[in-house]
């Protein structure tokens, strides 16, 4: 892999957290009108006209019946209740304390692929994430500053996501790439409808807008992904996810007069620093059978963010060096 490949990788990494964010700063401009129930249930319904054209252009998915029906289903409620909880933290939380939370999916990722993937993880990983866990326990503060909804709604998002990755991992190999794509759409379309008669609230014409903008924001952004780890080694793409705390830092700030506390600070770098170590542990011959976290895909799954090695598996494009 050429340094100018790598490059490119991280570059195209970079701009994608950067539209994901901005992604997440119009979830929290809307999370001030509207819930979260109603914001996913429209995300998911605009970004179906975008995902049926990814999908026309593939001929050799035969049906939708799952080969692993468990998995795929636990799965689709996992990825339901990730969306909605990240997309409520982030309309009551400030955009940085959320990103660090969701930073340690990483943490968790390791610790799950122990039973689900028959990963074996050494005392070196298991000091990362156990330095990663006292990070999060230093921004969430319990005893300290009080515990919000939102706080428990960032915590459980980066849980379910995490699971959600593991088990693509687990039956990624042999299950159809439509399967994987859509039933966690559709779960998100009929979960989100049902639940939407209670909390609906009528839209003008430029919020709805807006939720078009989310759908088409995450999707792009994932889109870039894709690029990025075909350009480049996953050693280097993967640790971009961290410089969304420098757009949620800077939109904090000039959007919603957002700071970041010390508690936040010290714990930020505390789960990013032991992310990073097992990310690069990840990438040494012999360290790792599965590479869970360095395969992970750098976010957690959405319905407006769908896991972008399935989409990978889809489109059209030309596998480059790093595939």
């Amino acid at each position: 892999m050429g340094a100018s490949h790598n490059l490119r990788g991280a570059a195209l990494a970079l701009v994608a957290m950067g539209i994901f964010s901005t992604h997440d700063v119009v979830v929290k401009m809307l999370g001030a009108h509207y819930s979260a129930i109603q914001i996913v249930f429209f995300a998911a319904l605009l970004s179906f006209p975008l995902v049926s054209v990814i999908l026309l252009n593939d001929g050799r998915e035969a049906n939708l019946r799952p080969r692993h029906p468990g998995w795929v289903l636990l799965r689709m409620v996992l990825t339901v209740v990730t969306g909605v909880s990240a997309f409520y933290a982030f309309g009551v939380l400030p955009l940085a304390q959320v990103y660090v939370i969701l930073f340690s999916s990483p943490l968790l990722i390791t610790i799950l692929s122990i039973p689900l993937l028959g990963e074996r993880v050494g005392p070196h990983r298991w000091a990362a994430v156990a330095a990663g866990l006292v990070g999060v326990i230093i921004v969430m503060r319990p005893g300290q500053a009080p515990l919000s909804v939102g706080h428990l709604a960032a915590l459980l998002a980066a849980v379910c996501g995490a699971t959600a990755s593991v088990i693509v991992r687990k039956i990624g190999s042999d299950e159809r790439s439509v399967v994987l794509l859509l039933f966690p759409m559709i779960g998100n379309f009929v979960a989100m409808g049902l639940a939407l008669p209670f909390v609906y609230v009528p839209m003008p014409l430029g919020h709805l807008a807006l939720m078009a903008v989310i759908a088409v924001f995450g999707l792009t952004a994932s889109f870039l992904v894709i690029l990025a780890y075909r350009s480049a080694e996953a050693t280097i793409v993967a640790p971009m996810q961290y410089s969304q705390i420098l757009w949620a830092t800077g939109y904090g700030y000039v959007l919603f007069d957002e700071s970041i506390d010390r508690g936040t600070a010290i714990g930020a770098g505390v789960i990013i620093a032991s992310g990073l170590y097992i990310v690069f542990r990840e990438s040494r011959a012999g360290i790792s059978a599965n590479r869970p976290v360095t395969q992970s895909r750098v976010r957690p799954e959405t319905v407006t963010a769908p896991r972008s090695s399935v989409l990978q598996r889809l489109l059209p494009f030309r596998r480059g060096p790093s595939a």
